[in-house]
């Protein structure tokens, strides 16, 4: 029997999910030479101890000739398993489905092997905004999914995957009160004008790769997201994480049943499926249009549900971190001097607020009503 290439496509989060399918996989055929081609990139298999070996970019010179001639090609796509639109399973146990074939079965969370510098690396920037925020608690937030894109002076993601963006702001003041805040987003912005005084990270300015942002993750006390690879990184290392979930299911994009993980859902009741790489949907699209706008009730929910992660799995560190000087720590050859004024975040030009009335207009959120499905942690089937 020829062994098989798997192509994966899609973004990081889709790369990450597959990799427990792919483990299975080699447990059950542990002599097939197969190989794993990455149309998206290796990053999440970089360190794997055992499949790294078998990763390959869909560039590599001479794939086709040397190695996929002599292999069975195989494309699995896990939102083309019935399990997966009828949301009865997670994006990883579709993999799984179309990789080995045995139906839904728990399976273990994908692995992550950082190096030490990316460990250390994802210290240093945590560390960095405690000491100039003199906060100690760090809250990484994702607001914008792949869907998001940026119109003139707009930010908008028509995939109702993401936060709208006078929500951002909003949220980001709301943290800063108690937290220091990572802004884990490819979009910068004027923090000055939009009224946020307090100091905040924006990795991203200074090109982080998403490794890198594995290692700010795993570092970090809490991770607040949306429907996006963030989540999937932080559940994979065990950092505690809120989800909001619009356009998209819980079961499907996220892990609603796991101990860690808080899916406080803005769509349930109203939204419908987005049969995305099966048909295009216009009802869908319309329907879903809008549905992560937010008003200040909700924003307050998701405040509640970041707390009590925080209350419930903060720890101390046991370390003390002394900062280099790159990172704003004490100048080389002088411990005492000060440490040199931080350079801002460049900032992206045009970038301003949108104006949107749902943020505080006492527009009523249906999720919200007492009688109706609930803004909840839970997702049902």
């Amino acid at each position: 029997m020829r062994p098989k290439s798997f192509f994966v496509n899609g973004g990081a989060g889709r790369v990450l999910c597959s990799i427990p399918a792919f483990e299975k996989y080699q447990e059950d055929h542990p002599d097939e030479d197969f190989l794993i081609i990455c149309e998206g990139g290796t990053d999440f298999f970089k360190g794997h101890p055992t499949l790294y070996n078998k990763v390959y970019d869909s560039w590599h010179k001479n794939l086709f000739r040397d190695k996929l001639i002599h292999t069975d090609v195989v494309s699995p796509e896990p939102y083309r398993i019935w399990e997966y639109y009828n949301q009865k399973c997670s994006l990883s146990q579709a993999f799984d489905i179309a990789i080995n074939g045995k139906g839904i079965r728990e399976l273990p969370k994908p692995t992550i092997k950082l190096s030490q510098e990316e460990k250390v690396n994802g210290r240093f920037i945590v560390e960095e905004v405690r000491q100039k925020t003199n906060k100690k608690k760090t809250v990484v937030f994702q607001p914008f999914g792949r869907g998001v894109q940026t119109v003139g002076n707009i930010i908008t993601d028509p995939s109702g995957r993401s936060f709208e963006f006078n929500n951002v702001v909003s949220i980001i003041k709301r943290l800063q009160k108690k937290y220091s805040v990572i802004l884990m987003s490819e979009f910068g912005f004027d923090f000055e004008k939009e009224g946020l005084k307090d100091t905040i990270s924006f990795p991203a300015g200074n090109q982080v790769p998403i490794r890198g942002w594995a290692g700010i993750i795993k570092e970090a006390d809490v991770f607040l997201g949306c429907d996006s690879v963030g989540q999937h990184i932080a559940y994979a290392q065990g950092t505690p994480v809120v989800s909001v979930m619009g356009s998209t299911f819980g079961i499907n994009v996220s892990y609603p049943d796991h101990e860690k993980v808080e899916v406080l859902d803005m769509g349930e009741g109203l939204r419908i499926y987005d049969p995305i790489r099966i048909a295009p949907d216009e009802e869908s699209a319309r329907v879903n249009d809008g549905i992560m706008a937010m008003n200040d009730k909700v924003e307050e929910v998701i405040m509640k549900s970041v707390d009590k992660m925080m209350n419930k799995y903060y720890t101390k560190p046991e370390t003390v971190v002394v900062l280099p000087e790159s990172y704003g720590g004490p100048q080389q050859g002088c411990p005492t001097c000060p440490p040199e004024a931080p350079k801002s975040a460049p900032k992206t030009p045009g970038l301003g607020a949108i104006e949107m009335e749902a943020a505080n207009n006492g527009v009523k959120i249906p999720a919200l009503e007492p009688s109706k499905k609930g803004f909840s942690t839970n997702v049902k089937v």
